[in-house]
């Protein structure tokens, strides 16, 4: 059996936001910094939700100094792919959760989707 997909907790997901929005290492002095106005945080829980998230392996680090500066591994957008393809995975009938997934998706949406497929496959054919 596939694991679970692991959701994010409250806290994870905004620190996820804030570095995602960032799109640059940071400080977790930075993150405590702007989200202090907003919740009631110590240093150590701040450290400790990136730390987490660095050992799930959604967060990178670096050492500048003495502290570690923290950025996303991937993309919010290639994130999402892989919380699909999991949830996908866990399914009897993949393409037919594709299906009902697709059915939902407004007009716009399936226009967009529509041109990277036939991009994916005008690419396929010129490798042939």
């Amino acid at each position: 059996m596939h694991q679970r997909v692991n959701k994010l907790g409250p806290l994870e997901a905004v620190v996820m936001e804030h570095l995602w929005a960032r799109n640059r290492p940071t400080a977790v002095r930075d993150v405590l910094d702007e989200l202090a106005h907003d919740r009631g945080l110590a240093y150590t829980t701040v450290m400790t939700v990136m730390d987490n998230l660095h050992r799930k392996g959604l967060l990178q680090r670096k050492r500048v100094g003495r502290a570690y500066h923290y950025y996303p591994a991937q993309s919010r957008d290639e994130h999402t792919a892989v919380l699909m393809g999991e949830v996908l995975a866990d399914t009897a009938d993949r393409a037919n959760a594709l299906l009902h997934f697709v059915e939902q998706m407004p007009t716009e949406e399936l226009d967009r989707l529509r041109a990277a497929l036939d991009r994916r496959d005008l690419g396929r054919s010129q490798h042939e």
